[in-house]
């Protein structure tokens, strides 16, 4: 098996390390393994693309390669350079340091590169490690990522949906911030949402006199509405979601026309 990998912590990110490991165990002695990432953090540009400016890319090693641009951006140099002799099986994006469950998937760049992929008719799953006091200061803070991660991305490519349609089906993965050992298992799990807290900014003044804005998350660990991504994660499970890129309300079609006849 052919494995692209990227992130959106940049190139010398600990989770991206973690899912090189992983993806070797995936794609085995005769398989390959190729990184493009970021040259530089990229948290939050969501599946922004550079298409008004040029991205560098550099060559770091033998099928491993930094980008200056986003983890789309890092996808699409994957498929039409890097590996334009013979595209991958599997796109993977992660680990990011860090939950990508509810609203946040729709700013993680994580989830972007994933996305990008799955647009591009390539399987794509999207790693991502919740942080909290029982794994933050271990030795291996991914260490639920580590030990659980190619099992489950097993288990997605032999029993997951992978469906041709045209906005294709790819996968968001949460480990909670448990050690391995301590996971309950998997959920199933839905896109939730924190209706406790979002994003907002803190004006500050340098010392030269110019203002700035600091854009500021919010509180991330606790539970919200039952079968959600966050509460599967709050409660100790890994949380597998199913996304398409399609942001039509289905469900008010219907309704919205009818009111517009």
């Amino acid at each position: 098996m052919r494995i692209l990998i990227t992130n959106d912590d940049g190139i010398n990110a600990p989770g991206l390390a973690v899912l090189e490991r992983i993806a070797l165990e995936i794609a085995g002695p005769q398989g390959e393994v190729w990184v493009v990432a970021p040259a530089f953090e990229q948290s939050g540009v969501g599946h922004c693309i550079s298409y008004t400016h040029p991205t560098m890319i550099a060559e770091l090693g033998p099928r491993r390669f930094a980008a200056e641009g986003s983890p789309a951006d890092c996808v699409l140099a994957g498929l039409y350079h890097v590996m334009k002799d013979g595209k991958p099986d599997l796109v993977l994006s992660g680990v990011n340091r860090g939950n990508n469950s509810g609203e946040n998937v729709l700013y993680s760049g994580t989830i972007g590169g994933a996305m990008e992929a799955a647009l591009q008719g390539i399987r794509s799953i999207a790693l991502s490690q919740f942080f909290g006091p029982l794994n933050a200061k271990l030795d291996e803070p991914f260490d639920a990522a580590v030990q659980l991660g190619a099992g489950l991305i097993r288990r997605l490519l032999d029993k997951g949906i992978w469906d041709e349609e045209d906005y294709r089906i790819f996968y968001n993965v949460n480990f909670p911030a448990l050690p391995a050992a301590q996971v309950k298992g998997i959920k199933v799990a839905n896109q939730g949402f924190r209706r406790y807290t979002a994003f907002s900014l803190e004006p500050h003044v340098s010392p030269t006199g110019r203002q700035f804005l600091w854009i500021k998350g919010g509180e991330q660990g606790r539970a919200t509405l039952p079968g959600s991504d966050i509460t599967a994660n709050v409660e100790g499970y890994i949380s597998v979601t199913p996304l398409r890129a399609d942001l039509t309300a289905h469900d008010r079609l219907s309704e919205l026309a009818a009111a517009l006849a």
